[in-house]
């Protein structure tokens, strides 16, 4: 049976809601007994979105005001992680669909070209290199 792979659009999964769940036990940089919050991919991208121009935001700093908006004491690294490079790819292939630059969400401004993710993106490290000169942000 072949599956068919979901669009970057499709993953973005607008339907899904997100959890404040408390852990077991240690993980990550959160300790046990914690409350932490699962993002979604829609909340991830509202963030971006709000990032204005100019500024970069790590995502350590993403994790810190999501965790206080949704009144967690931690947000999960890992599907942190996740839901930004699909909010990234998702941007990218809305791009490449002729949307324009000032339509897309701007990732770029918390992409580290040195961090592992950067060179996974399909806009390439180029695209992200330009949009951060283009911006005044450290590349």
């Amino acid at each position: 049976m072949t599956s068919i792979k979901k669009t970057w659009s499709q993953k973005m999964r607008p339907d899904m809601k997100h959890e404040v769940k408390t852990n077991g036990k240690a993980f990550a940089d959160i300790p046990a007994g914690s409350s932490f919050l699962i993002a979604t991919p829609a909340i991830v991208n509202a963030y971006v979105r709000n990032i204005p121009e100019g500024k970069h935001v790590s995502i350590k700093q993403m994790r810190e005001d999501l965790a206080a908006e949704y009144h967690a004491e931690y947000t999960c690294p890992v599907t942190s992680g996740i839901f930004l490079r699909i909010v990234a790819e998702n941007a990218w292939e809305e791009l490449m669909k002729g949307k324009s630059i000032s339509k897309i969400t701007p990732f770029w401004r918390m992409i580290d070209l040195k961090s592992p993710s950067a060179k996974k993106l399909a806009c390439g490290t180029d695209f992200i290199r330009e949009m951060r000169e283009k911006e005044g942000l450290s590349v």
